[in-house]
């Protein structure tokens, strides 16, 4: 059966992002937890991280990346219909983080949607967008990935604490026929690993109660060489699989935006991928793990400094705690 193609795509019309001022070093570290700089770069690549202050929650960071992604794509804010905020770090349990980005940003025709991916959650959120976007059911779309992971980060593990930061990136959305766009997406799950990254306290399993606090089950959970492997695997399948869906070859990518976890596993994906390091943009060394905040954060960054130009074909690709994955082709 022959198929008609698709000619009308998702496009890019913005992007911005927001990150802290607060920069937490990795000297800084060595004076709170038993690590060193030299432990912390040869095992993540992270050198520093942003910190939000006390008074800032998640939708404060993810509503100046809107702001900043608004006046890139020139849109208003009341010309955006839909937003998705992808983040695991939510102001509160309800209302979702969009609807306090809505009313910070005075985008008062907006239909406001939470989503929760973990470290996938931007891809996740941007493909949701995307199916929206195409049967018309929106015009004009803001993704954010916004997160304030030093609020349940536990700094007394020196596992996970050196690898984290807060920030948010963000993109405005709508559909075309200019041959630019979202040409391809993949995404999976495997729920049977979920023991593997989370936070286990705080929800209905385990409601916040003097155990769950005594036992620090509200801080992030990481069995680190095991989620090593498998988002190894998976980020690299992920790619491949959405070359192959848009019908390009990785010699036609101008750039991979990977999720900026580890230094390590960024190095093991261009390994598989068979590609050099100059096709990959990483920020990781000044950001941390940022969650569903790192991949919108780079692409901005990359884009702003003429990395990514118009008309270049990019692959974003991610894994988080679910585990999730994904990975997305877009032609700017």
């Amino acid at each position: 059966m022959s198929t008609t193609p698709q000619t009308r795509h998702v496009a890019i019309l913005g992007t911005g992002s927001y990150v802290p001022e607060r920069i937490l070093t990795n000297a800084d570290l060595e004076k709170i937890v038993d690590t060193t700089n030299e432990w912390i770069v040869t095992r993540s690549g992270i050198k520093e991280r942003r910190i939000a202050r006390d008074d800032q929650a998640t939708s404060d960071l993810a509503a100046e990346a809107a702001r900043r992604a608004l006046a890139a794509a020139g849109v208003k804010p009341e010309e955006i219909d839909l937003i998705i905020v992808a983040t695991l770090t939510p102001d509160m349990p309800f209302p979702n983080t969009a609807c306090f980005v809505q009313n910070l940003i005075g985008a008062k025709n907006a239909t406001c949607i939470g989503l929760e991916a973990a470290c996938s959650g931007f891809l996740f959120a941007v493909d949701a967008a995307n199916q929206y976007l195409l049967t018309g059911r929106f015009k004009t779309a803001l993704v954010i990935g916004a997160e304030k992971l030093s609020g349940v980060t536990d700094w007394q593990d020196r596992t996970t604490c050196v690898l984290f930061g807060d920030g948010a990136g963000a993109v405005v959305l709508r559909a075309c026929d200019s041959g630019a766009g979202i040409l391809s997406t993949v995404t999976g799950s495997d729920g049977s690993l979920n023991a593997l990254l989370n936070i286990p306290g705080g929800g209905s399993r385990h409601p916040v109660s003097p155990e769950t606090i005594e036992k620090r089950m509200h801080f992030m959970k990481m069995e680190g060489k095991e989620v090593f492997k498998h988002a190894v695997r998976a980020m690299a399948d992920a790619s491949r699989k959405a070359l192959e869906k848009a019908g390009i070859t990785m010699a036609e990518v101008a750039c991979v935006v990977p999720h900026q976890a580890n230094m390590r596993i960024v190095e093991a994906i261009r390994d598989r991928l068979g590609v050099g390091p100059e096709k990959f943009f990483v920020n990781l060394d000044k950001y941390g793990n940022m969650s569903a905040a790192s991949i919108p954060v780079a692409l901005d960054e990359a884009i702003r400094a003429g990395v990514i130009k118009k008309g270049d074909k990019v692959v974003l690709v991610a894994f988080g705690g679910g585990f999730t994955w994904g990975a997305m082709v877009v032609k700017l």
